[in-house]
């Protein structure tokens, strides 16, 4: 395949989940008129990123994978023909998930994945994290593509990402919901850039609580043909959105990228993993010791 394109769908949340609903599958019908091959949501969309205190309360707005919400979702890819990145506070025993699924173009599903980086500083303290990170190949009309997924505070981690790079992730799915400043957006570009992988973050516009838009993404081909026709060091960006509503196509030049991954010298050439065993111990020391951190 030579391209694949990503539809950043930057939304502020509606009311209530029924009319987050009818405006998700607006937002999923524009971007298949862009020429998208998935849409992608911010992260949490079917409440609008709300993560009540109240333990009940917070179970009480969950939803499952067979829910009318994510179920008309999975119908809507395979009328449309384009797959869809939805994302739900998703029933879980004993604590609900922060949860991503994507529908492929048949309305399949080829990956679910929930939050791991759970940010236990604040009330997702309550949210059950995910176990682990997970790559899917996703068929588009034009070829085949290795997904994975991180959602918002895992892009902190850099192990996030690479952990995605080893397991064979070519484009790396963000869901997000928090201000992206240089410092946040710095970190997408460096995960792009150290694997040679591929980043789409979908984050809320402006109006959303904490939230500004700059959905981005970034191609990972940190060296190429610069716009001088030379060979040099290049721009990883592909978009920034502004911070307003709208449908942002993120278009990855996925022949480029596989050809760029076949002989530059970041992801996993020249690593020496046997010389990292201290990044699996579990051991947290001064100045990291925090009362409210699980493990």
């Amino acid at each position: 395949m030579n391209f694949f394109r990503v539809a950043l769908l930057q939304m502020t949340a509606e009311k209530n989940q029924e009319e987050n609903l009818k405006k998700g599958l607006a937002f999923c019908r524009q971007a298949k008129q862009m020429g998208a091959d998935l849409a992608l949501f911010p992260e949490m969309w079917n409440n609008g990123y709300s993560v009540n205190p109240d333990v009940e309360k917070l179970k009480q707005g969950a939803v499952s994978y067979g829910s009318p919400f994510v179920q008309a979702f999975r119908a809507l890819a395979a009328e449309l023909d384009m797959a869809v990145g939805i994302t739900y506070l998703e029933e879980y025993d004993p604590l609900p998930r922060n949860t991503l699924t994507v529908f492929d173009r048949h309305g399949k599903v080829v990956l679910t994945y929930s939050k791991v980086h759970t940010c236990d500083f604040e009330a997702e303290r309550n949210l059950t994290p995910g176990n682990d990170f997970y790559v899917a190949d996703l068929n588009t009309a034009t070829g085949n593509v290795k997904l994975g997924a991180m959602i918002c505070y895992d892009r902190e981690f850099p192990e996030s990402a690479r952990i995605l790079m080893l397991k064979g992730a070519e484009v790396i799915l963000v869901p997000n919901a928090c201000p992206m400043e240089p410092n946040r957006l710095s970190q997408l570009r460096s995960r792009a850039f150290e694997n040679m992988v591929g980043i789409a973050t979908a984050n809320y516009a402006i109006g959303q609580p904490d939230c500004n838009g700059h959905s981005s993404a970034f191609d990972g081909i940190a060296y190429g043909k610069t716009s001088s026709g030379c060979i040099g060091p290049r721009d990883t960006l592909v978009v920034e959105a502004g911070e307003e509503e709208g449908v942002y196509l993120a278009i990855f030049p996925m022949k480029k990228l596989r050809a760029y991954r076949s002989h530059e010298i970041h992801g996993n050439a020249y690593r020496h993993p046997q010389k990292y065993r201290l990044l699996i111990s579990e051991a947290v020391e001064e100045p990291y010791l925090r009362e409210d951190s699980r493990r």
